[in-house]
């Protein structure tokens, strides 16, 4: 886990890759940061060098880095 946002009581954990198409494997550190937290975790937000923004699972929203910064 690269960073994690605490809003409202609810924690919002992002992870940041170079890769220009990401994996399900390479949110293996979300889904166990969601296990962890339980119902305080919100979907992980995955952060890479791609240019799609899509779900890569229904709860990993995979988001290129320079449309969020």
């Amino acid at each position: 886990m690269d960073f994690v946002i605490e809003t409202g009581g609810r924690l919002l954990p992002i992870e940041v890759k170079s890769t220009r198409r990401p994996r399900l494997a390479d949110a293996a550190h979300l889904w166990a940061f969601g296990k962890e937290y339980g119902n305080k975790a919100r979907a992980g937000l995955f952060l890479h060098a791609g240019s799609n923004l899509e779900w890569l699972a229904p709860d990993v929203l995979t988001v290129p880095w320079w449309r969020v910064l």
